[in-house]
């Protein structure tokens, strides 16, 4: 079938937002500290949310998956997390933190019923192939909850990682390593430099990338991006697009527009909770559409 190319980047956008709330909300926090996790920042709790479903994953394995980080940063925290608690145990955290701030979302927001979405969240998750994604199959593995609230954000999760994981393939098929995936974006202006932070890249890391990518024509000698880097750029987003597509193309045209007007308030009334960051990382607020 054809698929309206648009729709997996709109899909992206209602859903980043559902499954990033684990990462910012309080309720995560509370769980984390009562599990042991040390909270001055979201970085110990974060690997242990992310990697948990792999069980207790080595640090290479978590570097692996999470592209963007220097291996310094993740070592750090992994696998030291599995010292603090068990996989399992932070399985049944972040789904306890999810369920308290879904709930309190909810209870004071004027909602439409949640029940005809999570159908189709859900039936477009498990149409995922998962084949070369592990964060989608790690996911895609454990067993559904039965809210509606929690299995939209399980499937929002599932669907993410889906195309999280086809988002590296495109960086590697652009020939862009960990740093250098960020100092490109960077380069745009996307996002700032100092949003990147977190990902643990020393200055000497950055300044190394970024002229590796000078020397292939996408930053100019002021560490901007040339026309060929954001037309390098644009490509990694297309083919990120493009490689999304398989849940959108099974659910079919008119069940995804269905299901993203149904998540609309929904979105709209987690972004409007004020608890991501103006800047930063998450890419529905920074990453402009590619201009294909």
């Amino acid at each position: 079938m054809s698929l309206d190319r648009a729709l997996p980047r709109r899909a992206w956008h209602h859903l980043e937002p559902l499954h990033a709330i684990l990462y910012y909300a309080p309720e995560a926090f509370a769980e984390a500290a009562a599990l042991g996790y040390d909270t001055a920042t979201r970085w110990p709790s974060y690997f242990a949310w992310r990697t948990a479903p792999f069980g207790a994953a080595s640090a290479e394995l978590a570097t692996a998956l999470c592209y963007g980080f220097s291996p310094a940063a993740v070592a750090r925290h992994v696998p030291a997390a599995w010292s603090v608690a068990a996989p399992e145990q932070v399985l049944a955290a972040r789904l306890r933190a999810v369920d308290s701030f879904y709930r309190g979302l909810l209870g004071g927001a004027d909602l439409p019923d949640l029940a005809g979405a999570a159908e189709l969240a859900r039936a477009a998750a498990e149409s995922a192939v998962t084949a070369g994604r592990p964060l989608a199959a790690a996911n895609a593995a454990l067993d559904w909850p039965d809210e509606p609230h929690l299995v939209i954000w399980q499937a929002a999760t599932v669907l993410r990682e889906h195309r999280g994981d086809g988002h590296l393939v495109a960086l590697q098929a652009a020939g862009l390593d960990p740093c250098e995936s960020l100092v490109s974006l960077a380069a745009t202006g996307a996002v700032a430099v100092p949003d990147f932070a977190g990902r643990g890249w020393t200055d000497e890391e950055w300044a190394a990338a970024a002229e590796r990518l000078a020397s292939r024509g996408w930053l100019d000698a002021d560490g901007r991006a040339t026309e060929r880097g954001r037309a390098g750029r644009n490509e990694v987003e297309r083919l990120t697009d493009q490689l999304a597509a398989g849940p959108w193309e099974s659910l079919g045209a008119d069940r995804t527009r269905r299901l993203l007007d149904g998540l609309g308030p929904l979105f709209l009334t987690v972004v409007r909770a004020g608890l991501f960051p103006a800047g930063g990382t998450l890419g529905i607020m920074t990453v402009p559409a590619p201009t294909w």
